[in-house]
């Protein structure tokens, strides 16, 4: 019962929070009501004080578990030498209508114990700390409702089929044996303040097999069906995790202070938004045939972006909100000693200017998807290519979001170079009107002299990470990507090469830039997945794309989940866990890898992917 290590954590949720569970049967992480409230449970930053709610063999054992079938059901196989036990745990889910017809619990999970073979003894402990371990709570026993905590407004109750007891003011332990054949049941549900009608755990068994229907239903719906189905669908699945449903937010990952070095400092709460995922999530989820979930992110993305327009913050929470000022939780030890452990983040002030292409070619992925632009939609575009104008050769702390003095990174400039290159794209096919044409071209001309003079460096063959510099960075991968540069293009080959002779970190792993080295931080997820994209793009052969990303798959943990970053040297998880932009990344090269299977299939010949379709022309104004 030690720490567990990143990549033995499994997640489960259901589309408002999540909790991860560790391989010993430990929920070491919940926060409730969402993704960014204070969290309960909290032993992943601090073992012994930040609170636990375990099952596990009270005899040594094997572990191993699996997601039941395609879906957020995760089932942890016990092995002990005297038999074989099962715990299944699952945030429930269920249809809109049957929640708009039935009073059950804001939140709950419920963890249900099955005996295989022989007879294995269990260990149930609950010890929640609520306000990130600020508070001791105390428990309250009642006769016939559980364990009941309130705080704050918010009540918690423990229920379970087995005897349990209350052994502190803010402990609940139990133990029990379970033989082949037998079960037990526990459930930990939220509410505000008063209580809703508490299912019986008599239907359990019921509300498992409806939680895991439910979840093949929506897998059914992926379009893709290619040779990395697996790791797609688990990537997707990762995705409607992390998808805040009353919004249609998309938080980065559901942790927060997770390292990038064991030990350091580089710990950050990831527990929000950022526009900087903007359009490869909206591609990638209706490429898969999630328009719902890919419409309802975009609904957001525009809501959020309104909201403090034309300046765009860099993350919002998951309704539109920017985060308060980032602080730091000295009470807790943090992950395996790593400190500080943050709350917040302070990015949300930085000025980075990439973020205003990915808006805008969000916007320009959906309008060729057939969205179309209300008038008020229009203005903002309007607002936001004139401020990158205006912007646009500012220094800002770009797409790693130092904390260090801003910089003309290279990649910022690009994108502000996308946003008016979709824009103009937009007002030639007629889904916005009364853009200042003349200005627009003018500084989309002028980004693009500035970039091919000062970000290309004729000595290293390859553009750089910073006008007028000498290092290079993983976005520069994504020049291709977004039209600037076509993969094939000799600029972008040279580019390539330098970028894998400075950054490779191993094979399938990259790092993001040449600091990371220095800092012994991790390999950077998404940027194996850029690679991926950039080969498959026509930066090189089917093959070699394959090749890449056959190899980055390795670095997932058993159950196929990716965190921000992977130790080099031992292939651990490092970073917050799960990360979407990991996952996004990983369906992103996937697709890529298809339509360059389909191309040659279809042309006989090698073919560079089309980074950039056109916008079809509209029959009429839009709305």
């Amino acid at each position: 019962m030690g720490p567990a290590l990143i990549h033995d954590y499994g997640i489960i949720g259901n589309g408002r929070s999540a909790a991860l569970v560790s391989l010993s049967g430990s929920i070491d992480w919940l926060c409730w009501p969402r993704f960014d409230s204070p969290s309960l449970l909290a032993a992943l930053l601090d073992r012994g004080a930040g609170g636990h709610f375990s099952i596990t063999p009270t005899a040594p054992f094997t572990a191993t578990r699996k997601y039941e079938d395609e879906s957020n059901v995760l089932v942890t196989t016990f092995v002990t030498a005297d038999g074989e036990a099962r715990v299944t745990d699952l945030m429930p889910v269920m249809s809109e209508e049957d929640k708009a017809t039935t009073l059950l619990p804001e939140h709950e999970i419920l963890r249900v114990c099955t005996g295989v073979s022989g007879s294995v003894e269990l260990r149930v402990e609950f010890h929640p700390r609520p306000d990130y371990a600020r508070r001791i709570v105390p428990i309250r026993a009642t006769p016939h409702l559980g364990f009941r905590i309130e705080n704050s407004q918010r009540l918690y109750t423990l229920r379970g089929d087995r005897q349990l007891a209350q052994v502190a003011e803010a402990d609940v332990e139990g133990q029990f044996t379970l033989r082949a054949g037998e079960r037990a049941a526990f459930s930990l549900a939220f509410d505000h303040a008063a209580p809703a009608v508490l299912p019986p755990l008599e239907t359990a068994d019921a509300v498992v097999q409806r939680t895991i229907s439910w979840w093949r239903q929506w897998a059914a719906h992926c379009t893709y069906d290619g040779p990395y189905r697996g790791p797609v669908i688990r990537s997707v699945l990762v995705l409607k995790l992390l998808n805040y449903a009353p919004s249609g937010a998309i938080v980065a990952a559901p942790t927060t202070s997770l390292p990038e070095r064991i030990g350091g400092p580089l710990n950050w709460d990831y527990r929000f938004c950022w526009v900087r995922d903007a359009a490869l999530t909206v591609s990638s989820l209706s490429d898969l045939g999630y328009e719902d979930e890919s419409s309802a992110f975009f609904d957001w993305l525009l809501h959020s972006t309104r909201i403090t327009r034309p300046a765009l913050r860099v993350l919002y929470d998951v309704y539109g909100g920017v985060p308060t000022g980032e602080t730091t939780l000295d009470h807790l030890e943090g992950y395996l000693g790593s400190r500080p452990v943050r709350i917040q983040n302070a990015a949300a002030g930085q000025l980075q200017l990439d973020g205003y292409g990915e808006l805008v070619e969000a916007v320009a992925e959906m309008c060729r998807r057939g969205r179309r632009l209300a008038r008020e939609t229009q203005v903002m575009m309007r607002e936001i290519g004139e401020f990158v104008c205006t912007h646009w050769r500012a220094p800002d702390q770009g797409i790693w979001e130092p904390r260090e003095p801003p910089s003309a990174h290279t990649y910022s400039r690009v994108m502000c170079w996308v946003a008016l290159d979709r824009l103009l794209q937009l007002q030639r096919s007629g889904f916005i009107r009364r853009l200042p044409v003349d200005r627009f071209t003018r500084e989309h001309a002028a980004i693009r002299e500035q970039v091919e003079r000062e970000g290309w460096n004729p000595a290293m063959d390859s553009y750089t990470q910073v006008l007028g510099g000498d290092t290079v960075d993983a976005s520069l991968l994504l020049l291709g990507r977004t039209g600037y540069a076509p993969p094939a293009e000799a600029r972008m080959r040279g580019t390539y090469r330098l970028v894998m002779d400075r950054l490779r970190a191993g094979p399938g792993l990259i790092y993001r830039d040449q600091t990371s080295v220095p800092q012994a931080e991790g390999a950077f997820g998404i940027c194996s997945a850029w690679v991926t994209e950039h080969l498959a793009g026509g930066g090189g052969t089917l093959a070699e794309a394959e090749g890449w990303f056959r190899q980055f798959l390795g670095y997932g943990n058993d159950l196929g989940l990716f965190a921000e970053e992977v130790d080099p040297a031992t292939g651990a998880a490092l970073g917050n866990f799960p990360q979407a932009y990991s996952h996004v990344g990983l369906i992103g090269a996937a697709l890529a890898i298809e339509a360059r299977r389909r191309a040659e299939m279809w042309s006989g010949a090698v073919e560079a992917r089309p980074q950039v379709a056109p916008l079809a022309e509209e029959a009429s104004a839009p709305t």
